[in-house]
């Protein structure tokens, strides 16, 4: 029985789909898992085996091994002198192109690759295809220069041909090359003859052709402003559009690269990131998921569970799609304006519109929020807090402005105070309110003791821009944009002082705190975790690149939710602050993802729901990320055990966190029966290291950080779980690499 509970309570923890669910385990969903820099910019890649061969720009060709996707590693490179545009890999030879032509590399030895030959072509080579022993070779101003590698120390231009404009990629296919073209779509060339090839068909896209991808009877088109085009190839000679989707557009980037993998296709987006395509149906292709990237996803391979990104300026990007589609929406509420702020009590949220002031949502229902009430505030409503019966919204122009909510359906304003500068962030403790006030002063302490005349008592200037604020015991801790994390005694609430400080990688624009933690959504850098046990003297301790604007954050368990301007929501566990990792992201409407200029501003938690502000698309509800212990937890696994303090067993784990082996320590007290297994965050039992009749003493053991079959685990949170005949006793383990 105890087993068949165990079993039934790690299924609820599975998200089922088209069913309701209380929260979702965010990394069963398209989710970042590694990544590695490289020192030029990311421009192509291909895989071969273990390794992902990448033409890095002014780094010319690096080679990554790929054994272990969540940590791969530069261990070769072959500069150019000048900029490397595309790679191809046949045997034990690659090839790249760069500025001067074509460039063979011997790759016998991934870790020693070494230039053997090259070949120069009139312009620009800027693609390259390999069939037998002949290279073609892409030129920016002079098409296709078919070249002999036979030896490939001395190849040699043997054809040429002409395109119609600027040629980007090609794929080949028996006899014959398929070519992306910049403005004449996809052109299909005859290289039966490989010193005379010749154009015998082309398909116009709308926009600038750039990736391709080619099956049996399908070209695969990733269209720089028109997303994915499905064009039918099985007539060479007269190829026709069947079926397109659109992309996002950010910043003038759309579709660059593709990737097909059985009935998907993944395209790297540009400023986008990663969009997954169901092409079932060839002429019906549909966006089914998508995940952002730190830079310019500029290409793509697949091979298993894992996608490859070529990311313009941060390298490769590994992005596990075992579960390719987006996680899923529980319900929203459209807003009048932009929405910018939120807070709950009780059953409803209470969203800030930029142009239409305080907006009241009914969740009582959450997959059927409904809007029941609206307060217009005298100028830009930005950010709202809630303390009993009130809402305090900071107003920009017009400060502070004091809401009776106590009837959430006809809430009014009821006081007001101005600020010196823009109100942007407000947080209320007590009978106080903290403005964080962008401009001339940074933080406004306000007595809000009489909702209806609250008064201002204090006031400290910061040397950047005040965007947010967070209260913990007798400090202020301001996001001050350029110049990171304030703090702030307040002791005083007359004359508070700045008594510490520490700038961040980017913009501050929000702040929390739990215990001797802050976490700030640092705008370009994602979350930054910084130890404030003493306030006078803050540091970073952690981070984690969000790939986008971080704008807010919220803490709820061990995971933080952000709210990202661009990305949408990204959930981060926190378990451990000095290592923080992105569990997963939401791509929400307002963002660009969906075609908007910009969405995520702030965010909130109520029960198992998460809840955005997300600009032009209003109020968003999400998933609330699962805790994942619920189906290796002590006394619901195992109910009829007596955990006394006397009778459980002394289990250490040393060192933890730790990579790859630590030592795990106990005792009993009698010779007994002893299981020992350690779960993952999915409840489910990777490795058991004793199942056995153990005698009375102290035990070690050593976990090398591998499951059953001897396989490295990735980095993350491990439940080690020790069950004798008279206790169940857990500690959680970290392992990082």
């Amino acid at each position: 029985m105890k087993f068949l509970i165990s079993i039934l309570l790690t299924f609820a923890m599975v998200p089922l789909p088209g069913f309701a669910q209380d929260c979702i385990d965010y990394q069963d969903y398209l989710h970042w898992v590694g990544s590695t820099e490289t020192p030029g910019r990311a421009q192509d890649l291909v895989i071969v085996d273990s390794y992902a061969y990448v033409s890095d720009g002014t780094s010319g060709l690096q080679v990554i091994d790929i054994s272990n996707p969540e940590s791969p590693q530069v261990v070769g490179g072959a500069p150019t002198s000048s900029f490397a545009y595309d790679v191809a890999v046949s045997g034990t030879l690659a090839f790249f192109t760069d500025d001067f032509g074509l460039q063979v590399v011997d790759i016998s030895n991934p870790q020693s690759p070494l230039i053997i030959g090259s070949v120069e072509t009139p312009d620009r080579a800027i693609g390259v295809a390999v069939a037998g022993s002949h290279a073609y070779v892409l030129d920016f101003a002079a098409g296709v220069q078919v070249v002999d590698i036979s030896n490939p120390a001395s190849p040699h231009i043997v054809g040429s041909m002409d395109t119609p404009g600027l040629p980007r990629n090609m794929e080949i296919s028996g006899t014959y090359a398929y070519l992306t073209d910049h403005s004449s779509g996809l052109q299909i060339v005859d290289i039966s003859d490989p010193e005379n090839p010749h154009i015998v068909g082309n398909a116009n896209t709308p926009g600038k052709a750039i990736g391709l991808v080619i099956t049996d009877t399908y070209a695969y088109v990733a269209d720089d402003a028109s997303g994915l085009q499905v064009i039918d190839i099985s007539t060479p000679e007269n190829p026709y559009i069947v079926g397109s989707v659109l992309t996002p557009v950010h910043n003038n980037t759309g579709a660059h690269g593709v990737a097909v993998s059985g009935t998907l296709a993944f395209v790297a987006n540009g400023y986008s990131g990663l969009q997954v395509i169901d092409i079932s149906n060839p002429e019906s292709p549909f966006i089914v998921g998508s995940v952002d990237t730190p830079s310019q996803a500029w290409d793509i391979a697949v091979t298993g569970t894992h996608a490859f990104i070529a990311d313009h300026m941060s390298g490769l990007q590994v992005i596990d799609i075992t579960h390719p589609e987006s996680h899923p929406v529980v319900g929203d509420a459209p807003m009048p304006g932009y929405a910018n702020g939120v807070a709950v009590s009780a059953s409803h949220a209470f969203v800030t519109d930029n142009e239409y002031g305080l907006q009241v949502v009914d969740i009582s229902d959450p997959e059927n929020p409904q809007s029941v009430w609206s307060v217009e505030t005298p100028s830009q409503s930005k950010a709202v807090a809630l303390e009993g019966s009130y809402a305090y919204v900071a107003d920009n122009y017009s400060g502070l402005q004091v809401i009776d909510i106590s009837n959430p359906e006809s809430a009014q304003i009821v006081g007001h105070v101005d600020t010196p500068g823009y109100a942007c962030g407000v947080t209320v403790v007590g009978d106080r309110a903290y403005v964080a006030d962008r401009g001339p002063i940074g933080l406004q302490v306000i007595n809000i003791a009489n909702p209806f005349n609250p008064q201002i008592m204090g006031g400290v200037e910061t040397p950047g821009n005040a965007q947010g604020t967070a209260i913990s015991g007798s400090h202020a801790y301001v996001a001050d944009e350029t110049a990171g994390l304030q703090v702030i005694d307040i002791s005083n609430p007359y004359e508070p002082q700045i008594v510490g400080s520490v700038d961040t990688p980017g913009y501050a624009n929000g702040v929390t705190i739990l215990g001797s933690h802050a976490y700030v959504a640092d705008h370009s850098f994602g979350l930054q975790v910084i130890d404030i046990s003493n306030p006078e003297n803050p540091q970073i301790v952690g981070s984690v690149d969000t790939a986008g604007d971080a704008r807010s954050v919220v803490i709820s368990g061990s995971f933080a939710y952000v709210a990202d301007y661009s990305a949408g929501l990204q959930v981060v566990d926190i378990s451990n602050p000095e290592s923080p990792f992105l569990m997963g992201t939401i791509h929400t409407p307002g963002g660009p993802f969906y075609g908007g200029d910009g969405g995520a501003f702030s965010v909130a938690v109520t029960g198992n729901n998460v809840l955005l502000a997300d600009g032009a698309s209003g109020l968003q509800i999400l998933p609330l990320q699962c805790s994942g212990l619920s189906a290796v937890d002590d006394e619901v696994l195992d109910p009829e055990l007596t955990n006394t303090p006397q009778m459980r067993a002394n289990l250490s784990v040393h060192p933890n966190p730790f990579n790859p082996r630590t030592t795990i320590s106990f005792s009993i007290q009698r010779a007994q029966n002893v299981e020992l297994c350690i779960y993952d965050m999915k409840g489910r039992c990777i490795t058991v290291l004793a199942d056995r009749t153990l005698q009375t003493g102290a035990h070690v053991m050593d976990w090398q950080g591998t499951d059953e079959q001897g396989r490295a685990v990735p980095s993350g949170i491990y439940l080690l779980r020790l069950r004798t005949e008279e206790s169940v006793t857990s500690e959680k383990m970290m392992l990082l690499k």
